[in-house]
Parts: structure tokens; C-alpha cells; sequence
């Protein structure tokens, strides 16, 4: 019997994994679609239907392209630091809340903390192990900017994780039955959101893909197989991210369609901020993070904890009043 449910595990997270990159493929073509919207011109529209087969067209394109590696590139991290991001990128979503408890457990948000941490790691030996002067800055960008702005997201989580009392992700389900969190913690929401978005590298935060500065960033010796890997895994943690963003404040009912048309527009929301913000000057990134969301998050923090100790100190009183 303990084989039979293993078999049924990993078969069910091999499917999710497929489900997943063709939601990745669907997704870089909405991107498209509505990048080529907001600056008033037409978007991938000539393959088939609506360009609806342009994702898979595109990705035969780069597969079939020639693997070109730098003669100077420390090649195992640099071959491999891709394999590993689009590892981590996938790895994350057995954390999904699923009734049916494929993987679920109690410290899944303490999984995820692991995991969002680890994943700099393979942007920073990606930019290293090339040995281009743009690749290691845009690792090096990578670095600070995840250190910096995963203390303000920790400390985030951390309130929530104390408001809700527990690490499973079913509990922010039931504990948001009444009200979402975006009603009662609206700052704490907006920050959290701009935590995601810095931390997946996405606009206006993208120094470690500056275009206009660095040519490419990190990725930029990357090319055919390395390089979709690391477009798959960056897309699959936009795609999470939103999965996340609707569990912590819009509820987390992963049976009913409204989910996953929440899900779509806090995509959408990633996609928007693209096409409609500029990229922010690297030294206002850092004065945002270290002087603006960590004193809010910290403060929120101490709030959500005295309050949690009045709460029970209240109820202890009311018991021991009764008695």
C-alpha cells in the first residue's frame, strides 16, 4: 500500500509539473498580448488561431538553436545553476493547499521560505560562472536585491503566520472564510506584493536583467536550452507568486473557478506593472526596502504579536472569571 500511494505522489506531481509549464507557455503569450496592447500595437497573432501555438513555436525555435559556451565559463556551475533554478521553481508548488493532501503539511510556508531563499543561488553562480563582466553584476544585483528584500518579506509572512497561528496554507483557507486579509491588512498586502515582484526580478525591479544597462543581466551568456530554462523557471514563479498572493488575500478555495480567475489577475497585475512602470534607480530599490518596508513590516510585526498576547490574556481572564 505505502508504494502504491508513492506511485500515486509522484505521478500526480509529474502532472502538475506538465500542467505547469503549459501554463508558463500560455502565459509568456498573454504577456505578449497584452504588452503589445498597452503600447498600442499588435501583439503574437499569425500562428494559428489568435497565435494561440506562438509559445510552443517559440520554444521549438530555441531548442533547435545552437548551444554556444563561453571558452572561459566555469562550465558545470555554469551548465548547471539552470537545471537547479528550474528545479526550485517547480519544486515549490507541492505546497499548493490541495484537499486532497497530495503533499501537504504543516510547515509548508516554511518550505517556501527555504526554497525563495535558495533560489538566488543559481542567479548568483549563473552570473558568476560565465565570467562576463554583465553577467556577474547582474548576479551580484540579484544578491543584494533578494537579501534586502526578502527580510521585509519574511518579516511579512511572519505576521500573517501569528495572526493565523499556523504554517499550513489550508489554515489561511479557513481562517479568511469571513473576511480576506486584503480588507484588514491592505498596507501589509501592498508591500507583500512588491516583495514578490522584487522578488522574481520583475518590473520595476529587474537589475538583474537591466537590458539598458547590462545587455541581459545574468543570463546574458545563456543561450538555447540554458536559456529557456531559465525563462521557464522565471515564469513559473511569476505564476506561483500569484498563486501565493491570492492565498494570503483572497482566500485560498482551490475548488471553486473564482480562485483561479483571481489567480489570473493578480498575472495580469505582473504584466500591467511591465508595461506601465519604469525601472527604478538601484539606490531608491535599496532606500525602499531598508527605510520604508522593513520599519512597516517590523511594526506590523510588534502590532500583530501584543495584540495575539492581548487577545489570549483576555480569554485566560474571561476563563478564569467564570470559574
Amino acid at each position: 500500500m505505502m508504494f502504491v500511494d508513492i506511485f500515486i505522489s509522484v505521478f500526480s506531481f509529474f502532472i502538475l509539473v506538465i500542467l505547469v509549464l503549459v501554463g508558463v507557455a500560455f502565459f509568456t503569450l498573454l504577456e505578449r498580448s497584452i504588452l503589445g496592447y498597452i503600447q498600442i500595437r499588435k501583439g503574437p497573432n499569425k500562428v494559428s488561431f489568435l497565435g494561440i501555438l506562438q509559445p510552443f513555436s517559440d520554444a521549438i525555435k530555441l531548442f533547435s538553436k545552437e548551444n554556444v559556451l563561453p571558452n572561459i565559463s566555469n562550465f558545470i556551475p555554469y551548465y548547471f545553476s539552470p537545471v537547479f533554478n528550474l528545479f526550485l521553481s517547480l519544486v515549490i508548488w507541492i505546497i499548493i493547499p490541495y484537499f486532497s493532501c497530495l503533499f501537504n503539511y504543516s510547515l509548508g510556508l516554511l518550505f517556501f521560505l527555504c526554497c525563495a531563499s535558495l533560489n538566488v543561488y543559481s542567479i548568483m553562480i549563473a552570473g558568476w560562472s560565465s565570467n562576463s563582466n554583465y553577467s556577474l553584476l547582474g548576479g551580484l544585483r540579484a544578491v543584494a536585491q533578494s537579501i534586502s528584500y526578502e527580510v521585509s518579506l519574511f518579516l511579512i509572512l511572519l505576521s500573517f503566520v501569528i495572526i493565523v497561528g499556523s504554517y499550513c496554507l489550508i489554515d489561511f483557507y479557513f481562517f479568511q472564510s469571513y473576511c480576506w486579509f486584503i480588507f484588514s491588512f491592505f498596507p501589509l498586502c501592498l508591500c507583500l506584493f512588491s516583495s514578490f515582484l522584487a522578488d522574481t526580478n520583475r518590473t520595476p525591479f529587474d537589475f538583474a536583467e537591466g537590458e539598458s544597462e547590462l545587455v541581459s543581466g545574468f543570463n546574458v551568456e545563456y543561450s538555447s536550452g540554458g536559456f529557456i530554462l531559465i525563462f521557464l523557471s522565471e515564469y513559473s514563479m511569476i505564476l506561483f507568486m500569484s498563486l501565493l498572493s491570492c492565498i494570503f488575500f483572497f482566500g485560498c478555495d482551490l475548488f471553486s473557478m473564482i480562485f483561479f480567475i483571481k489567480m489570473m489577475f493578480m498575472s495580469f497585475l505582473f504584466v500591467w506593472i511591465r508595461g506601465t512602470l519604469p525601472r527604478f534607480r538601484y539606490d531608491k530599490l535599496m532606500y525602499l526596502t531598508w527605510k520604508c518596508y522593513l520599519p512597516l513590516s517590523l511594526n506590523y510585526l510588534i502590532f500583530f504579536i501584543g495584540f495575539k498576547l492581548f487577545i489570549i490574556s483576555m480569554f485566560i481572564y474571561w476563563i478564569n472569571f467564570s470559574l
